[in-house]
């Protein structure tokens, strides 16, 4: 498995001697062949406490999380120039002090939102992550906001650490929540398949001004969860994938983007079949499969109860199919047969080449968040959003979540594709194609 754990002695400290090393798994070292300081590849996650936390309760719970989850404790080994593999040198505590409390003013959490999708942690510092506590003097309670390297981590092992520390500094523990159930593995159905080697439709490029800035963008909103029948063959997941579909499709459509009534549309879904227990295995432990849709399917006045269906057939063959994290030929690009050199420099090489065949967007749904964060006096969590990184040619991430009976959503977009106005009228698309797939609608 990609997010292997590693044993630590009695008290949570790495045994004397050299310290551990963990080679990149295959996720890790696509994506660190990859990097770019332009488009830093960074999770975002915010949680919103109503009330406010004490500082120094909090470092000392983060500290013992981290303990507890000591695969998070990594930094990228130095290596000589002849090195076949990139290493994880795992170490007994933080090199420095991950969470920082910024002082309290007015804008401060647009300010933290930037700094997490414009600076990524260093892989080089042990953890590769940081958690700004922000407070602002109009705002009542406070923000937890993570930023994540997506090398070393994604989003679902670092709401595996924050629900740990909440445990921590409320001193109540949670009942483990299960995996995922899956249903046994079965060919997806003739009538729900798309031509696999169709081009697929990109984002169409929107108003992103006469000189982009290189990054993210991101914008949030909080929307009702989409309503189902009882016995519905389909999840609040098919209706988000269908209402990300429709607005792509709109989108392009509207944009007057060339082969918009033909080629298919292919969203990248990630699937995380781990269990949500103390024992998580910490690091990328998703798999990515990718949803099509033809032209056909999301022409106006679609059908949207049928495309739910047929979606909902289409997930549920993906989700029990077993397949590696990123693919077949992931495997082979980092076996460790060259210095990682020349494997970086074929991999950036293949994913110029392959770009016109990347899929059209990304949706990452957490679902309903499976733990109370509970943070004591400071209240439980009302509120939590996170954001998969937007980088070309892919261009524009939907990410969701759902607390409280509220659906949490984040858009994020690549500034060289899209501009702010863009961003408003995706999300205006978006909120009227998931109302079309409630049950009062659909």
């Amino acid at each position: 498995m990609a997010t292997t754990q590693h044993q630590r002695a009695p008290g949570g400290g790495q045994s004397p001697g050299r310290p551990v090393r963990v080679p990149f798994p295959v996720v890790d070292e696509v994506a660190r062949h990859c990097a770019q300081d332009a488009e830093p590849s960074t999770v975002h996650i915010e949680i919103h406490l109503p009330g406010r936390v004490d500082e120094d309760r909090l470092r000392a719970a983060f500290a013992a999380a981290l303990a507890r989850h000591p695969r998070a404790l990594m930094r990228e080994r130095p290596r000589g120039p002849l090195a076949r593999r990139y290493e994880w040198e795992l170490t007994e505590g933080p090199d420095r002090d991950p969470v920082s409390f910024p002082p309290s003013a007015p804008g401060a959490l647009d300010r933290a939102r930037a700094g997490a999708l414009d600076r990524a942690p260093a892989l080089t510092v042990s953890p590769p992550l940081r958690l700004e506590v922000v407070r602002e003097p109009d705002r009542e309670g406070c923000v937890l906001v993570f930023t994540l390297h997506h090398t070393a981590l994604d989003g679902p092992a670092c709401m595996r650490l924050a629900a740990t520390t909440a445990e921590i500094y409320g001193m109540c523990p949670t009942p483990p929540s299960p995996a995922p159930a899956r249903p046994a593995a079965a060919p997806l159905p003739r009538q729900a398949r798309t031509p696999v080697l169709a081009r697929p439709a990109q984002v169409a490029p929107g108003s992103p001004g006469a000189a982009p800035v290189p990054g993210n963008a991101m914008l949030l909103a909080e929307l009702p969860v989409p309503r189902r029948e009882s016995g519905a063959p389909y999840t609040v997941n098919d209706q988000l994938m269908v209402a990300t579909a429709l607005t792509v499709a709109d989108w392009n459509r509207a944009q007057g983007a060339p082969g918009t009534d033909r080629r298919p549309l292919r969203i990248t879904m990630p699937v995380d079949d781990r269990t949500r227990g103390p024992e998580m295995p910490i690091g990328n432990g998703t798999r990515l499969v990718e949803v099509g849709f033809t032209a056909a399917e999301l022409a106006p006045g679609t059908d949207v109860a049928a495309l739910l269906r047929t979606t909902a057939e289409r997930t549920r063959a993906l989700k029990a199919q077993p397949r590696p994290q990123l693919g077949h030929g992931a495997g082979l690009l980092t076996a460790p047969l060259l210095p990682v050199a020349a494997r970086a420099a074929v991999t950036r090489g293949l994913r110029v080449l392959a770009g016109p065949w990347t899929s059209t967007t990304l949706l990452s749904n957490i679902g309903r968040v499976p733990y109370p964060l509970d943070f004591g006096e400071a209240g439980r969590a009302t509120a939590v959003w996170f954001s998969a990184p937007a980088r070309m040619p892919r261009g524009l991430t939907f990410t969701t979540a759902s607390t409280g009976g509220r659906l949490h959503l984040a858009l994020r977009w690549s500034r060289t594709l899209l501009g702010d106005e863009d961003g408003v009228r995706l999300r205006e698309m978006f909120t009227r194609h998931l109302a079309s797939t409630s049950s009062e609608t659909a």
